[in-house]
């Protein structure tokens, strides 16, 4: 019981911080109630703002005691409250999560987790939910389900681009149980029953093609990708590859730290891979800690769907002249985000830093250009699997690795 009450007053107190930062105050209209009755945390009232706040909540929630004929739930409206307030900055990226919604994360995060197999990001701006791809051999890959559609509907239920952590905990759920999504692709709507499984996510696929080529795709950046990618590019290296393609399409990006560290096996000692700024205009820069261990003519296959830590890894060896890009223009997600997990469990992820490619530019909502422009036929585009021959970008890469 001491302990529940220590992580309650932890959470107010991170509240409060809040309401001082932001002052937005309709949101939290249950909270300034809940700090009276455990102990009076709000103590003296130390601006006039604060002052002001205290009025405003006591109010509101005068007027829902004295009027409002359903249970009121402190607990929940805590959380909700909380979830309001980081919610006002206006950030898609910068959230607040649950204990179970961060157990979510972290289980994901780690390789497994009961699902659909997708992996989602916001489209800011036609404030969509978009599906960045289906994860193979996924309830949802099995579906039908591509790159490029939108989930508009969730059980019934219809939700629009800021509420993707709501989507993504919804579609979630016990193994064996059902979700149904409404997809829209392109002018179509379709409606698809999915059963959850346990879904396990492969970081890398590897394999070799014609002319000693070497092929790596990253479908993501989570946890141990760095090092799967640098063992399955020694089994390549097995077998004789002395050239190397690596696909990063429709890879909505992951750990940062990832992404550096395969970028720190292609590039030179010393060589910068990543500038960051904070709010302060502070800049930090990532440099390469190893000597290079793949030494070979590289493409990097990149798309519109490529994003944060893909660009990074995209930019880095762009800008050191270690690699050619062929495909399209990637998406233009140039911000970081620090997830913390705080002593009650909950967690709370925030935009931190703005990222640059070596060469100081800016790929926030602009995206990294690639240097060769090639983009697939809408036909192809429809398409769940594309065979190889007929993958315009991948055929293009194999044609520049040929003319080195």
């Amino acid at each position: 019981m001491e302990n529940s009450n220590l992580q309650k007053i932890y959470k107010w107190v991170m509240l409060i911080l809040i309401i001082i930062v932001i002052t937005s105050m309709i949101t939290a209209f249950a909270t300034y109630q809940y700090l009276v009755t455990n102990g009076g945390l709000i103590g003296a009232k130390t601006t006039n703002s604060l002052s002001g706040l205290e009025y405003t909540l006591s109010r509101f929630r005068s007027e829902l005691e004295e009027k409002y004929i359903g249970q009121i739930n402190d607990e929940d409206l805590i959380e909700g409250a909380i979830k309001g307030y980081v919610a006002a900055l206006g950030d898609p990226y910068t959230t607040y999560y649950t204990k179970s919604e961060m157990d979510k994360i972290m289980t994901e995060t780690e390789g497994n987790y009961v699902g659909v197999g997708i992996y989602m990001t916001q489209d800011t701006e036609k404030n969509q939910i978009l599906i960045i791809k289906p994860i193979e051999n996924s309830p949802a890959e099995k579906a039908g389900i591509m790159s490029g559609d939108v989930i508009t509907k969730v059980d019934g239920e219809a939700y629009s681009g800021e509420q993707l952590d709501e989507v993504s905990s919804k579609i979630k759920g016990e193994e064996g149980t059902k979700v149904t999504l409404e997809i829209l692709r392109g002018s179509e709507t379709k409606t698809i029953e999915l059963t959850r499984e346990k879904v396990l996510m492969n970081h890398i696929t590897a394999k070799v093609l014609d002319n000693n080529i070497g092929y790596i795709a990253i479908s993501d950046f989570d946890g141990g990708a760095a090092d799967e990618f640098k063992t399955k590019f020694n089994k390549l290296k097995e077998q004789g590859i002395e050239k190397l393609i690596i696909d990063i399409r429709d890879n909505g990006g992951g750990i940062v730290d990832e992404a550096i560290d395969i970028a720190d096996t292609i590039t030179d000692k010393g060589s910068t891979l990543l500038i960051t700024k904070d709010k302060n205009e502070n800049e930090d820069v990532t440099k390469s800690k190893n000597n290079p261990i793949i030494n070979m003519p590289i493409v990097i296959l990149i798309n519109e769907y490529s994003a944060s830590a893909s660009e990074i890894l995209a930019g880095a060896l762009k800008d050191n002249g270690k690699a050619t890009l062929v495909g399209m223009k990637s998406y233009g997600k140039g911000v970081i985000q620090e997830l913390h997990r705080l002593s009650d469990g909950s967690g709370l992820k925030i935009t931190t830093n703005e990222y640059f490619t070596p060469n100081h530019t800016g790929i926030n909502k602009v995206g990294i250009e690639p240097d060769i422009e090639i983009d697939l036929s809408e036909e192809l585009k429809s398409q769940l699997q594309i065979d190889e021959k007929d993958d315009t970008q991948l055929q293009k890469a194999i044609e520049v690795l040929k003319e080195i």
